[in-house]
């Protein structure tokens, strides 16, 4: 299978679409060709006039390691163009950097998951292109969660650069998808392509992810599609007082981790309240010892997903679910426990609002884990009921 770029580097006629015309193109680390080319050098190699490049958040080497931690402007030593920082003094392409060309190839690889920043920026690239009448080309690539959908919608009122709209946790769309529902909307009136992928089945072998091909972190803490799978759910850690296993080698692939939970009697009190929401993974109970972060050189008790190989079901793995579970245990285990972070913790440029409630588009997910009298099906009906008006609203959007 051929991911956008390959198709477009491959394809005289879009190429000559881009003869004659300055290009921009939005990347990462993972924005690479199968042969591990980046797509900057690949393109300048076709003989595209590449005038500027963009990096999102982690930069477009993808060094820097956490959240707001921002990339400065550079010039390109090899290419001697302006690299410009989507996540430093700005998150949205100021009119300047606009003026740098006249088409916008965005190639970042997803995660199939409304936090992941990457969605947000393309919203606001899309924004500004209309503004200053531009031109935006998605070149697609999969989404390594596939089409699954599952969690709460945004609540109107609590957009952030970790929540551009009203969409569910996992929303199952390729970037090109997502530009399509966007342009839709947001009622944009943009010059908008997507190069499609070729031979690409949500469906198919790997479930989201090509067998086939290799993975390439898009950012620091994604380093598998394990983590991909699961991110939906262990995101919300980053709300969380319990680590979600950064400064380990397995970052964002544990429930939590702490060292005053005891992750046995977690795992047993989730199959005591909701045993359906654990299908479709093995969760392994273990311990780890962060290097950095939260908990730093603390032994933490923890429980390991493994949503991979003889473990995985794709039709039954849930880890928004799985996630909120946990957190219904452990609530239900340690009635005081001081589990989110409070007001003070400043989330993704947000001010005087918890981080749980940033990162779930709403307070619904943490009021409904500290009520007591509330169940998973109260939980259940109103994400299933978000989930199907989703999927109604994207139908006419899907590419593949």
């Amino acid at each position: 299978m051929k991911f956008g770029v390959e198709v477009l580097l491959k394809d005289e006629a879009l190429l000559e679409r881009l003869s004659g015309r300055r290009v921009s193109l939005v990347a990462h680390p993972a924005s690479v060709t199968d042969r591990m080319v980046h797509s900057l050098d690949a393109l300048v190699d076709a003989g595209v006039n590449v005038t500027s490049a963009f990096g999102p958040q982690h930069g477009l080497k993808g060094d820097k390691q956490d959240n707001m931690v921002e990339t400065d402007h550079e010039i390109d030593p090899v290419h001697n163009i302006p690299v410009y920082s989507l996540y430093g003094e700005v998150r949205r392409p100021t009119a300047d950097m606009m003026a740098s060309a006249d088409v916008f190839l965005f190639d970042l690889q997803d995660l199939g998951c409304r936090i992941y920043t990457f969605v947000t920026t393309l919203l606001y690239l899309l924004e500004e292109a209309e503004r200053h009448g531009k031109e935006v080309w998605v070149l697609d690539r999969p989404n390594p969660a596939g089409r699954p959908v599952e969690g709460s919608l945004l609540i109107p009122g609590h957009e952030s650069f970790v929540g551009a709209a009203p969409m569910p946790m996992r929303h199952g769309l390729t970037m090109g998808e997502m530009g399509h529902w966007f342009i839709e909307h947001f009622s944009l009136d943009v010059a908008y392509h997507v190069v499609e992928m070729q031979g690409w089945s949500p469906d198919g072998a790997g479930f989201g992810w090509p067998d086939d091909r290799v993975w390439v972190n898009p950012s620091p803490n994604a380093a598998n599609v394990n983590m991909a799978r699961a991110y939906a759910g262990t995101v919300m850690l980053e709300g969380a007082t319990l680590s979600e296993g950064r400064g380990t080698t397995r970052p964002l692939e544990v429930l939590f981790g702490a060292p005053d939970v005891d992750a046995a009697k977690v795992h047993a009190e989730m199959r005591r309240i909701a045993p359906e929401w654990l299908s479709g993974a093995l969760l392994r109970e273990c311990w780890f010892e962060p290097t950095f972060h939260k908990h730093v050189g603390e032994l933490c008790s923890a429980l390991m997903i493994h949503a991979e190989g003889p473990y995985y079901s794709h039709d039954q793995f849930r880890p928004w679910r799985l996630q909120a579970l946990a957190f219904k245990a452990i609530r239900s285990l340690y009635p005081d426990y001081a589990m989110w972070r409070g007001k003070d913790f400043k989330y993704e440029y947000t001010d005087d609002v918890l981080a749980i409630d940033v990162i779930n588009g709403g307070p619904l997910l943490r009021e409904w884990v500290d009520d007591r009298a509330a169940t998973p099906h109260d939980l259940d009906q109103i994400a299933a009921n978000d989930e199907a008006n989703w999927i109604a609203a994207v139908k006419g959007h899907l590419l593949y």
